[in-house]
Order: structure tokens, then sequence, then C-alpha cells
């Protein structure tokens, strides 16, 4: 007996090996296939999570893209998606007369820009996710320089990367053809922990430690906003404004000097598109003195009708005149650049206008009955379309007196 069951044991194992040593059926090997599938891609997710992770405050050897800022994505929101509140406590207002813009889309990769002014450091063109920005991995100088002398009320725009470590300030920027020392006239200073206007002569507004913008900008793309107004200076960073100074001495002239200061290859900084416009000293005078006046300040989605928040002072400006003016009634035009197809950017400048007399109807309460929007593409420019500052004197919304 004991034989026999020493005998049914061994040929258990013999077929047991036999069946291990066989060829799986079809099913096992596939659903062998899909765990080996699934073990595969799991990892393959860490390894981009790290990846990500690691390259948030961009490599520019990778293209890696600077994480999420309010900025334009290049894409039109997706059908339905509902428009982002407007900022009503927020007073930038960008000038509407375009002085000088650079984005380096004329420019090579690799080189420094043609249409500024090298003084000394470190910096190339890069491109990160389909935008060119100047890297400096030293601390590096140059200069904007513009076609008149600053007016006494102008606004400054500047996209940048802060560094992905370091406090203090990484951009310092002030009037005039070459860097000043804070003595002779007022300087504007930004970082990861703040704005600051610094001068002997005028007000004075240190920059302050703050955690929360620390976490938010190390390594990761803002944009800065200077608005100028005689002595008055205010400085936004992305919606926030951060400083507000009525006395300081910033200097007037036919230039700008920006001091980028990178630290080395590994902590860089980034300096992206530059707008420099003038502006005009009262939207209702200009309005009643030339019959039309024209606005920079209502932005769009790109190839979209959805108005940006940052509009929203510009909207609140036209509301304010037209409660302050009861018998006021105006045309809302949307105007193009000449890029792209005409009969696109016809509808686009149509559904543009309708979309701001919306707004100002929803919002503000204002009569509709007051209003009329038309669109014009591109056919009516204000300026010539061969330079960067003509294409985007010519990008705006136009106001006309009825």
């Amino acid at each position: 007996m004991r034989t026999r069951v020493q005998l049914i044991r061994w040929v258990a194992l013999a077929l047991a090996m036999l069946l291990l040593g066989a060829p799986q059926p079809a099913s096992a090997q596939f659903g062998k296939k899909l765990k080996d599938a699934a073990k595969q891609k799991a990892e393959d997710k860490a390894i981009e999570k790290a990846t990500t992770k690691e390259g948030e405050a961009i490599d520019p050897a990778t293209g890696d893209a600077p994480a999420a800022a309010p900025q334009e994505t290049g894409a039109a929101p997706e059908a339905g998606a509902a428009a982002p509140k407007l900022w009503l406590n927020y007073d930038f207002v960008p000038g509407d007369r375009v002085l000088y813009y650079n984005d380096y889309s004329e420019d090579q990769v690799g080189n420094f820009p043609e249409r500024l002014d090298f003084h000394s450091g470190n910096m190339e063109i890069v491109e990160l996710d389909g935008q060119r920005w100047i890297r400096a991995t030293t601390s590096s100088e140059f200069a904007i320089p513009l076609p008149e002398v600053l007016p006494d009320k102008f606004t400054i725009e500047i996209d940048v990367i802060q560094r992905k470590w370091g406090d203090g300030a990484a951009f310092m920027l002030n009037g005039g053809p070459k860097r000043e020392l804070y003595r002779e006239s007022t300087r504007i200073d930004w970082g990861t922990d703040g704005v600051g206007v610094v001068a002997d002569k005028g007000g004075v507004k240190p920059m302050t430690g703050d955690d929360a913008s620390r976490t938010r900008y190390h390594g990761k793309p803002a944009q800065v906003k200077i608005l100028a107004d005689g002595k008055y200076i205010k400085v936004f960073m992305d919606e926030r404004r951060l400083a507000n100074v009525p006395n300081t001495i910033f200097n007037r002239a036919n230039a700008l000097t920006l001091v980028a200061d990178g630290q080395s290859e590994e902590n860089p900084v980034f300096i992206g598109k530059i707008r420099v416009a003038a502006s005009r000293k009262s939207i209702y005078d200009d309005l009643a003195a030339k019959g039309r006046i024209s606005t920079q300040g209502i932005l769009f989605a790109t190839g979209s009708d959805q108005v940006k928040p940052e509009s929203g002072a510009t909207l609140k400006e036209i509301a304010d005149m037209m409660k302050q003016h009861a018998d006021l009634k105006i045309r809302i035009e949307g105007h193009t650049d000449n890029v792209g197809k005409k009969d696109a950017n016809l509808a686009l400048s149509e559904r543009r206008a309708a979309a701001v007399k919306a707004l100002l109807e929803k919002e503000f309460q204002i009569d509709g009955a007051r209003m009329e929007s038309q669109g014009f593409g591109d056919t009516k420019p204000v300026a010539k379309n061969d330079t960067p500052e003509g294409r985007q004197n010519n990008r705006r919304v136009e106001l006309v007196k009825l």
C-alpha cells in the first residue's frame, strides 16, 4: 500500500513538472502579458512623475515646460468651459500705445536678441514649450531701447521665471540706458519673496519674505507689471498688487536697463515677453476729443472670445465712464493684425467685440441699448504689420462714440 502511495506521488510530481515546462494556454499567456504591461505602465508613470517633479523648474536642455501660470496656453478653451471670473479688485490697465514689444520670435535660438542692447553676463535665447525666453546663467545686464523718452504715464510687462532656489532680488529694473545706483533714481526689484521699490530719493517699499510666494514662484513663471503715473508707481506680480508707492523718482529716458541675476547653469533665471506702452490720462477726455479710442487692456484666450480675468480693470474703467456720462453711446469694435486667415480673423473679431458688450451688460449693468458691437478683422490697421510693435498695436478693441 505504501509503495502504491509513493508511486502516485511520483506520478503527480512528474505531471506537475511537465505542466510547468509546457507552453501555457493562450488565455494564460494573455493574462501574463496584461500583468506585465500593467507593471510596465506603472513603472513608466512613476518615472514620468519623478522626471516632471525634478524638471518643474525647467531644464532648457530637455525643453520641459514651466509649471502652470496665468499665461496664454496656445489653445482655445474647451467648448462649454466656464469663463474665468474677472479680477475686479485689480487696477492694472495696460498702456494703449505700444513703444516696445519683443517675444524673440524673430531671433535665432542660442543667440542674444538683436533688438536688445547687451551689456554683460551670459545670456541666450532658449525655447520652452513653444515660447522663447532669454536664459541668464550669471548676473547679466541689458538695455531695452525705446523709440522715445518714457512719458509721464506708462506701463511695463515682463514675463519671468525665478531661480529654483535662493531668495532676494532676481531681477532689477531702472530707467535709462545703463544700471543706476538707487541713490540716483528709483529702482524696482523683484524675486520669489516679493517686490521692492528702492530709492534714496523718493519712496521706498522693501522686499518682504513670504513663504507662500516662495512656494509659488521658485523656478516657476510669473508676470511682473509696473504702472507708473508721475511719481506714483504700482507693481503687480500676476493678479496681486505688491507695491503701491506715491513718491518715487523713476528716470524717464529712451531706454530701460534690466539686471537678471542668474547664478549658475543649474540655477538660471529667464526673461520672457517684454511690453512697454504709453498710457492715456483720461479715457473719456480722449473719446470726447477724438471720437474713438483704442485699448489693449481687454485680453482674450488664444483663438477664443473668452475674456481673460485681468481685463477686469479696463472693463471697469469703461463701465465707470458710461455710468458717469449717462447720455454716452458707443460702438465696441474688434480688430486683429494680419496673421492668420482673413475670414477667421473677421469672425473672431466680431465674437470678441460681442463678448465685451455682453460682459459690460452682465457684470457692470450697462444698458445694452447704449452699445453696439462690430468686428473688422485686419481691415483697419493703425500701424504696419511688419514689426512686433505694429502687430501689437493692431490687435486691439476700439470704442467709438455714437
